[in-house]
């Protein structure tokens, strides 16, 4: 079940839910609620993968640290963009921490990350295959974002960048190992 976005309020006026700095005693008219989902928005630090003769292997421990050791950090500001030309490929993180806390006996939530329609019409993806937000996480998002489009985009901190689609998830929920939980950093770390 898709959250509306009265009950996403609800949920954080609960506790059962974070998303950045809400409150849950906003009204839906006055919080970056769609009618179904939450718009997020970029943060001014970013990490480009660096070209060299390193490769991802998937089947060595900590790709975290990984990908912090092989991307460059590129911090972007409001009169200094980045400039994603077509082909690019990044790692970014939203500015809204965001929390799926597994209580016993209250309400669990997990979340879809999904691009925005004006940002994809662009030619620009900001997820893959990895869209899934679990019950149990808290940290920023991170964002795989590439350019598909004949044309160069530039991404600002604080634009709208994705939005987050919120369901509630049925049963217990068992906390299990993730290499990502409580990130803080567009590289996992």
């Amino acid at each position: 079940m898709i959250l509306s976005n009265q009950e996403i309020l609800n949920a954080i006026l609960n506790g059962d839910l974070k998303v950045g700095d809400f409150t849950g005693n906003e009204n839906p008219g006055e919080a970056p609620f769609n009618t179904s989902a939450v718009d997020l928005h970029l943060a001014n630090e970013i990490s480009k993968l660096k070209a060299g003769p390193a490769a991802i292997d998937l089947t060595q421990p900590g790709l975290p640290n990984f990908l912090k050791n092989n991307s460059e950090p590129i911090s972007i500001g409001y009169n200094q963009p980045f400039r994603l030309d077509p082909g690019d490929f990044l790692i970014a993180k939203t500015t809204e921490d965001v929390a799926f806390p597994v209580r016993v006996g209250r309400p669990h939530y997990a979340a879809r990350v999904e691009g925005r329609s004006s940002i994809a019409r662009c030619g620009v993806l900001v997820h893959f295959t990895a869209p899934t937000i679990h019950a149990g996480f808290n940290g920023t998002i991170t964002l795989e974002i590439t350019n598909l489009s004949p044309m160069s985009f530039l991404l600002t901190p604080g634009m709208k960048i994705c939005q987050l689609i919120i369901e509630k998830v049925e049963g217990e929920v068992v906390l299990t190992p993730s290499q990502f939980r409580g990130q803080t950093t567009p590289t996992g770390g």
